[in-house]
């Protein structure tokens, strides 16, 4: 009996000292190794929240006309028989980001332009004057036939930022500056898929990265100070043109 007790005992003592192991190795700081490299992250990090909870457009604001939540999907569709003259959004009501992440999951028709706007402005559209949800500011630029896809696109402003494949450097007056290439936009095109693709925005100060399924698509370095945005809304859009549907998912934020 003795010697039963003095080994469950141990057993326990044993199990504790694994455990305050295990919790001093979790919590303690850490020191970068010679033999360390980077890796990739499984999920996301920490700090990321949902802005679209699948089921409602609550915290959302568009033209139902247009945007509907169904299946866990925020769909924007344009009908033949509800074919726009201008671009249309569904904006994000719950702040005005300035340095933040922005992940989701798109799918779009062949035919189908769309993007997603971010430090952006509400504006009046001239074109279509009863359109409330018009927007003027940065987008990662996303389409169908792939011609667009993870460029930088700034909506009703200065135009194009910064095509696939670019790093480059805005400096108001002249058009942007490309500081160097790190692909063919051709090739580049081939990254998106006719399926669900994942993008992904970083953007902090005048640092804007696009990354879509993985892969950097264009990097913008914003030193036109008149003329950047440092904070503003998020939306993503209908674009004119014929028919098309997109679908986005899984729309999660992290502020810095």
């Amino acid at each position: 009996m003795r010697r039963r007790t003095i080994v469950a005992l141990a057993a326990v003592l044993v199990a504790g000292a694994e455990l305050a192991a295990h919790q001093q190795t979790a919590g303690a700081p850490y020191v970068p190794k010679q033999s360390d490299r980077p890796l990739p992250v499984d999920g996301d990090e920490p700090g990321f929240q949902p802005i679209f909870d699948g089921s409602t457009l609550n915290g959302w604001e568009g033209d139902p006309k247009y945007w509907r939540a169904e299946n866990g999907v925020l769909v924007g569709e344009i009908t033949p028989a509800t074919v726009i003259k201008s671009n249309t959004f569904i904006i994000w009501r719950g702040g005005r980001p300035r340095d933040f992440e922005l992940k989701l999951d798109y799918r779009i028709t062949p035919t189908g332009n769309s993007g997603i706007n971010y430090r952006s402005a509400s504006v009046p559209d001239t074109v279509t004057p009863d359109n409330k949800f018009a927007l003027r500011g940065y987008q990662f630029d996303l389409d169908g036939a792939k011609r667009y896809a993870g460029n930088n696109y700034e909506e009703k402003g200065r135009l194009f930022m910064a095509v696939r494949g670019q790093v480059t450097r805005i400096v108001g007056g002249r058009p942007p500056v490309i500081l160097s290439t790190f692909g063919e936009a051709a090739d580049l095109a081939n990254v998106a898929t006719d399926d669900w693709n994942a993008a992904h925005l970083v953007i902090r100060g005048n640092t804007l990265m696009h990354f879509l399924n993985g892969r950097l698509m264009s990097v913008t370095i914003d030193d036109d100070v008149p003329n950047r945005p440092g904070d503003g809304l998020i939306g993503v859009q209908v674009h004119v043109g014929p028919p098309m549907k997109v679908e986005y998912r899984n729309i999660r934020l992290k502020n810095w």
